[in-house]
């Protein structure tokens, strides 16, 4: 079948008498789906990162099921009326970017249609972790932000539900009410999409110049690093605990003038895995410190080493589990997340 653009729905009583054509074929060779409604929730200024979103909700609901995209850019998530009124508006092109990718329906509700009544009175609230880093630097953020997912969830009615993990806070607090709240539908989690540089796929990339992307990359650069970092302690203290290596034994090459086994041998012997934590925010942070002194500079708002649970911050000592290590900074006037997630006490 032919890409062609998304049909565009503009009200909730269009989109629940919607029928979509059945005659889409399923791509060769592709695993078992089920016929179902999954729903992309997105505000627009559509990119690859989306794309591969509405890719993955086509193969989970088939052929057969049915793939809607939400474009609306809610007020309740903008601090600032000046950056509600720049965020890019692009629906025409967006149409075009879900038809390609897979979607069967663009519903762009006005403002009137997602708050008939105005700003709502009552809304949702995201407790404590949505205090925490973004919440923190954004405060009411993820108030906003919940309400709409609610009210697009209940105007959507979909079996499933995709978000990138680019926004793991905003996954984390959706996952969350959808199970404080009862909300009947499965939320799933897409691998953060990047750019062939590294840097995370984002609406707000196309404000950087030249210049301000090459410094930006270091939001990537860190995240990586600290990966590195990671993953080689890790390899280093299983190495420790197979072959038993010991300062003595990195002593006794030292003597015999084996300066590079002997370095090696230290290296192993000193590997401990409760300094993981502090090994991973000091290799990401030597890089955003270097991405500062850079024309035009970053300036970091936050790195931090959290639990995905509740994105408390994770104490040194930790020694095995899960973990997210998130980013946020400034480069000229566009703020920019980022984020990775790694595991403690892994040995391959």
């Amino acid at each position: 079948m032919t890409a062609s653009a998304a049909t565009l729905l503009r009200t909730a009583a269009e989109l629940a008498a919607y029928a979509p054509d059945r005659d889409r074929a399923a791509p060769a060779g592709a695993p078992a789906t089920r016929a179902e409604r999954a729903v992309v929730m997105t505000m627009g200024a559509l990119h690859e990162g989306h794309a591969s979103l509405i890719q993955t909700a086509r193969a989970v609901v088939g052929a057969a099921g049915q793939v809607v995209v939400t474009v609306f850019v809610n007020p309740l998530q903008f601090g600032e009326s000046a950056d509600l009124d720049r965020y890019p508006r692009t629906l025409d092109a967006d149409l075009a970017v879900a038809g390609a990718a897979g979607a069967d329906v663009v519903f762009a509700p006005s403002v009137d249609e997602v708050y008939p009544g105005g700003e709502p009175q009552v809304r949702i609230s995201a407790g404590p972790m949505g205090e925490r880093l973004e919440g923190a630097s954004r405060p009411g953020h993820f108030d906003g932000m919940l309400t709409v997912v609610a009210k697009l969830l209940h105007l959507t009615r979909p079996d499933v539900a995709f978000f990138g993990q680019k926004d793991a806070q905003q996954l984390a607090l959706i996952r969350r009410m959808v199970r404080d709240l009862n909300f009947p539908v499965e939320i799933v989690g897409v691998e953060t999409a990047r750019e062939p540089d590294g840097l995370a796929r984002s609406s707000r990339n196309r404000f950087l110049d030249p210049h301000e992307r090459h410094t930006a990359l270091a939001l990537s650069r860190a995240l990586f690093a600290a990966r590195d970092r990671l993953a080689a302690q890790q390899a280093l203290h299983a190495r420790a605990q197979t072959t038993g290596a010991t300062e003595g034994r990195a002593a006794g090459l030292t003597r015999l003038g084996e300066a590079r086994l002997a370095a090696d041998a230290q290296a192993v012997a000193r590997a401990r895995p409760e300094g993981g934590p502090a090994a991973v925010r000091a290799a990401a942070r030597s890089i955003l410190d270097d991405a500062a002194a850079e024309q035009p500079p970053l300036a970091l708002d936050y790195l931090a080493l959290v639990d995905p649970a509740d994105f408390t911050e994770i104490p040194d000592d930790r020694t095995a589990g899960d973990a997210i290590l998130a980013v946020a900074a400034r480069v000229g006037a566009t703020r920019l997340i980022d984020n990775i997630p790694l595991t403690f006490g892994a040995t391959t």
